[in-house]
């Protein structure tokens, strides 16, 4: 169980830490410049993304949708959770600062960009035929064409 759910926790961890260094940076870099603030929380939303379109690359040439999928939305829930509940305070402020717009625009960012990394790097993985599904296909027509055909006797 442990080698399941750690990965998750490293994963949530990596998302968090990408947020703390974005936010140390727009504070101590761009604290009164809004538009280079905006842009590095783009850049970390991007960076976000990207890794999970490459994850999502990976895990879906080694195991079923179902067997990731679920572990991959745990990882970027959690990772949210921390990051609009406890990243406010790394930057000298609190949840609820900026309004509840605010609030709300930080989780649809976030499962925005993790949702489109997550389907980009599935789907391209998909295309290629390079997917779990497929090669399970593939073998298993290579199998049905390797023996011989039957011969029914009337």
């Amino acid at each position: 169980m442990k080698d399941r759910w750690l990965p998750v926790g490293v994963l949530a961890a990596v998302f968090f830490l990408i947020n703390v260094i974005a936010r140390l940076v727009i504070r101590f870099g761009f604290e009164d410049d809004v538009e280079a603030a905006d842009r590095v929380s783009l850049i970390m939303f991007g960076l976000i993304g990207l890794i999970l379109a490459v994850i999502a690359f990976v895990y879906a040439r080694r195991q079923p949708v179902a067997r990731w999928g679920g572990d991959v939305a745990v990882a970027v829930l959690s990772a949210m959770a921390l990051t609009v509940v406890v990243g406010p305070f790394v930057s000298g402020s609190y949840p609820f600062a900026n309004g509840a717009g605010e609030f709300f625009s930080q989780i649809w960012l976030y499962a925005g960009f993790a949702g489109a990394g997550t389907l980009l790097g599935f789907l391209l993985v998909t295309a290629m035929g390079l997917d779990y599904r497929s090669q399970s296909l593939k073998r298993y027509a290579e199998t049905k064409l390797a023996k011989p055909r039957r011969v029914v006797r009337r």
